[in-house]
């Protein structure tokens, strides 16, 4: 089942920022580290993340729990490069056949999965510690967001977790009617794409019924909308927006300075 509420100590000094704040420095913050390959400048941003996740009420073992896919994708990009990169340069590590490991692919690798955890993380961490219904206040009462862009974003975070759910029902459903795939691997793949299938199906429909029900009950009207609970963008809301960027620029300079700044080329 996909858990996407909150599970961060309210308390805490950035976890009571405003999401829009919240959101906006995750954006700072990793977005510099797209201009570099090395894998200096993440390294730097990825222990800096680490450190200021007690600020967020945030433990180490939870965050795992939330960012566990990075680990798969990380482990697709390292293989994805073990086999097939074409700079292989450098000191060999390993040769077994086709699979041939250099310094040049490994450092490659490196950066590459460690870019990956430093841009991933700070979405992971914002989600991890921001109530859907304040993000969606925030981004109409501070970003001017439209009111049903918000609206229906956040109804549709809202029934994300079901996807879970229904996934279970029709595997169980199929099952009870004796269609299984055994250890076939063909069958199973087949199964998959049809339970996806059925899944996409069924998540329209109800796409569709939210949003004939929401336009009646005027959540498309263009008149002005209140707000039960207001989101105030404070002093430390701005700090927030300076000091990501401010680190994110260290870590580049820090990579520059030993240089091992390895610039993004198209």
């Amino acid at each position: 089942m996909i858990d996407l509420e909150p599970v961060a100590r309210p308390d805490a000094p950035l976890a009571r920022r405003n999401p829009v704040a919240k959101l906006a420095a995750a954006l700072l913050f990793a977005f510099p580290l797209l201009a570099t390959l090395d894998p200096v400048a993440p390294a730097i941003a990825l222990a800096v993340e680490l450190a200021v996740l007690p600020l967020f009420g945030l433990r180490y073992r939870v965050l795992l729990r939330r960012a566990w896919p990075l680990l798969l994708a990380a482990g697709g990009v390292l293989v994805t490069l073990v086999l097939f990169a074409a700079d292989r340069s450098g000191r060999v590590l390993l040769d077994a056949g086709p699979i041939m490991v250099t310094s040049s692919v490994l450092l490659t690798a490196l950066g590459l999965v460690l870019r990956l955890f430093a841009v991933a993380l700070p979405g992971v961490i914002v989600f991890a510690t921001t109530d859907p219904t304040d993000l969606a206040d925030a981004l109409v009462q501070n970003a001017k967001a439209p009111a049903r862009f918000a609206i229906g974003a956040l109804a549709a975070f809202r029934l994300l977790p079901l996807l879970g759910q229904e996934w279970q029902m029709i595997a169980m459903a199929r099952r009870a009617r004796g269609v299984e795939a055994g250890r076939n691997p063909v069958a199973k793949l087949r199964l998959f794409a049809s339970t996806a299938f059925t899944l996409l199906v069924g998540a329209i429909r109800r796409g569709t019924r939210l949003a004939v029900a929401m336009d009646a009950r005027g959540f498309d009207s263009t008149t002005g909308r209140t707000f039960a609970r207001h989101q105030p963008f404070s002093t430390a809301d701005w700090l927030l927006l300076i000091c990501a960027p401010a680190l994110a620029a260290a870590a580049l300079t820090i990579s520059i300075t030993l240089g091992t700044f390895t610039p993004l080329t198209p």
